[in-house]
C-alpha cells in the first residue's frame, strides 16, 4: 500500500496541518467518475428529490468567502462541496447529487435535516413570535425548560439558556468558581470546551489555544485507552489528578470539567473507571463536577447522557449542538443551591431562551422519544462499530476503533506498532470518499481520526455504504 509522508514532524503539528484539506494537492488520484457513479447507485434508496438549485456556484461563494470572511475558516476537502440541501441523514449539492452524511454538522444535526417535525412547528413560531426577550413570560421557554430538566437526574433541574457551547461552558466555569470560592479548574488534556476566555484555558489542545491570559486551569493526564501513559488503566490516571490537586493547587478547586467521549480530540472514550474515581477526587478537593455533553448528548452515544455510562451525577451539565437540530442554542443545568449565585448580581442573555430556538429544542426532545432515536443510536451504532471493527483487521492503516452509539472514531496510523499519525492519508481517503458519496468528520491532535457522528435517523442500511466506501478507498492507496 502506498503511503504518504506528512510534511511535518508529529511533534511540530501546527494549526497549517490541521487545515490542510483546504490546500492539499494530494498527488494520489481521487475515485474515477465510473467508480463514484457505480457508488452512487449504490447509495440506500430515498424518497426526496431537491428542487433545482439557482443559486451562485461554489466558486463565486467561495471568492465571496475569501473576500469577507475571517481568514481563520477553512473547508473540508481539497475542492470544497457547495451544499444546498438536507434531508433526513441526507445532503445534496448543487448540482443535485446526493451525499451520505456521516458528520450532522459536526454532530449537531440529531433528529436528520429539516425534519418536519422539527421545521413546522419553528415556523408557526416564528410567524407568530420571533423574539419577544426572556424579560416577558412566553410559554416556549418555560415548557422546554421544564421538559429539559425531567430528561437529568437528581436535584438538576435549574436550566440557564445561552446560545453555543462556548457560552455554557463559560457560564458553568463561572458558577462552579463563584460557588466554591476558589479559582482553580481542573480539566483533561485532549480536551476541547470553547473559544472564549475561560473555555480555551480548560481546553488542552495548544492549536485551539491563542496566546492570551488564561489564568488557574490545571491539566490532568488524559486518560486515553489507546495513546494514553497508562494505557487504560482508569485507576492509574485518577491517581494522577489527585496528585495534580495536591502538588499543584491549594488542594481545593473551583470545578473539574470533562467530556465523557472528547468530540474533537479524536473521539477519545475515557480508560474504564476514570470518571468515577475522578469524580470522588474531586468532590474531596470541594470542587464541582460538570459534565461537558456539548457533542456527547441527546440520544448521540445510545445513552441520553455521555455521563450516564460513568455512573456518575454531575453537579452542572453543559448542552449545545444537537439539543436545537442546528438552531443556535445552548444550556446549563445545575441545581437550585448553585443557580442561587447567579443571583449575587444581574446575570442576563439578550438571546439565551429566544422562543424560536426553544421551540426547536422541545420539538428535538419530542422526535428523540417519538421516533426512539436513543435505541436507534444504539442498535445502529454497535453494528457500525463491529463493522469497522472488521475493517480494521482487513486494513493495517486502522490503528483504532472506538467510541459509543453513534459517536464513533477510527485512528489512522503508518505504522500500527509506533502508531504514527497518518495525517496526509486521511485527508486523502475522506477525499475518495466524498467523491463515493459519503462525508465525514476528522480530529484528533494530529488530525488522523475519522469523526463519524451521523444523524440518529442512521440506518444499517447506511452504515453498510459507509464501511463499503471506506474499504474502497483504503484500498485504492
Amino acid at each position: 500500500m502506498q503511503r504518504f509522508t506528512a510534511k511535518r514532524s508529529v511533534q511540530n503539528i501546527s494549526v497549517s496541518l490541521w487545515r490542510r484539506c483546504i490546500s492539499s494537492t494530494s498527488q494520489a488520484a481521487t475515485a474515477s467518475v465510473k467508480d463514484s457513479d457505480e457508488f452512487q447507485a449504490r447509495l440506500p434508496p430515498f424518497a426526496y428529490t431537491p428542487p433545482p438549485y439557482t443559486g451562485p456556484s461554489a466558486d463565486v461563494i467561495l471568492e465571496k468567502r475569501k473576500e469577507f470572511l475571517s481568514p481563520s475558516m477553512f473547508c473540508l476537502y481539497r475542492k470544497p462541496l457547495n451544499i444546498v440541501d438536507g434531508k433526513m441523514q441526507y445532503l445534496f449539492d448543487e448540482s443535485g447529487r446526493r451525499y451520505l452524511d456521516a458528520f450532522a454538522g459536526i454532530a449537531v444535526v440529531n433528529c436528520g435535516h429539516c425534519h418536519p417535525d422539527v421545521v413546522e412547528p419553528v415556523i408557526n413560531q416564528i410567524k407568530r413570535l420571533q423574539h419577544p426577550t426572556v424579560l416577558y413570560l412566553n410559554h416556549a421557554i418555560a415548557e422546554f425548560s421544564e421538559a429539559l430538566a425531567s430528561k437529568l437526574p437528581g436535584d438538576l433541574k435549574v436550566v440557564f439558556f445561552t446560545n453555543s457551547g462556548t457560552e455554557a461552558n463559560e457560564l458553568a466555569l463561572m458558577m462552579a468558581k463563584l460557588y466554591t470560592g476558589c479559582q482553580d479548574i481542573v480539566s483533561v488534556r485532549n480536551g476541547y470546551h470553547g473559544n472564549a476566555a475561560a473555555t480555551m484555558g480548560a481546553t488542552g489542545q495548544s492549536m485551539w489555544k491563542f496566546n492570551v491570559v488564561q489564568n488557574s486551569v490545571h491539566h490532568a493526564l488524559n486518560p486515553d485507552p489507546y495513546r494514553g501513559v497508562f494505557g487504560s488503566d482508569g485507576e492509574k490516571y485518577a491517581k494522577e489528578l489527585q496528585d495534580l490537586i495536591q502538588y499543584g493547587t491549594t488542594g481545593h478547586i473551583a470545578g473539574f470539567i470533562c467530556e465523557a467521549i472528547q468530540g474533537v480530540g479524536g473521539i477519545v472514550e475515557l480508560a474504564p473507571g476514570y470518571l468515577s474515581a475522578a469524580y470522588d477526587t474531586v468532590k474531596k478537593a470541594g470542587g464541582l463536577f460538570i459534565a461537558d455533553e456539548v457533542q456527547s448528548g441527546f440520544a448521540r452515544t445510545g445513552n441520553f447522557w455521555g455521563f450516564e455510562a460513568h455512573n456518575v451525577v454531575p453537579d452542572i451539565v453543559t448542552m449545545a449542538k444537537g439539543i436545537g437540530n442546528g438552531f443556535p442554542l445552548g444550556a446549563v443545568v445545575t441545581t437550585p443551591e448553585i443557580a442561587a449565585v447567579l443571583t449575587r448580581r444581574s446575570y442576563f442573555n439578550t438571546f439565551g431562551g429566544n422562543s424560536v430556538s426553544t421551540t426547536a429544542g422541545l420539538a428535538v426532545l419530542n422526535v428523540i422519544e417519538k421516533e426512539k432515536l436513543q435505541e436507534n443510536a444504539a442498535m445502529v451504532g454497535s453494528y457500525l462499530k463491529e463493522k469497522l471493527t472488521q475493517l480494521k483487521e482487513k486494513h493495517e492503516i486502522i490503528g483504532d476503533v472506538r467510541g459509543r452509539g453513534l459517536m464513533l472514531g477510527v485512528e489512522l496510523v503508518s505504522d500500527r506498532k509506533l502508531k504514527t499519525p497518518a495525517t496526509a492519508e486521511t485527508l486523502h481517503i475522506m477525499d475518495q470518499m466524498k467523491e463515493l458519496g459519503v462525508l465525514i468528520g476528522k480530529g484528533g491532535y494530529f488530525g488522523n481520526v475519522f469523526r463519524i457522528t451521523p444523524p440518529l435517523c442512521f440506518t444499517k442500511d447506511d452504515a453498510d455504504f459507509l464501511v463499503e466506501a471506506m474499504d474502497y478507498s483504503m484500498s485504492k492507496m
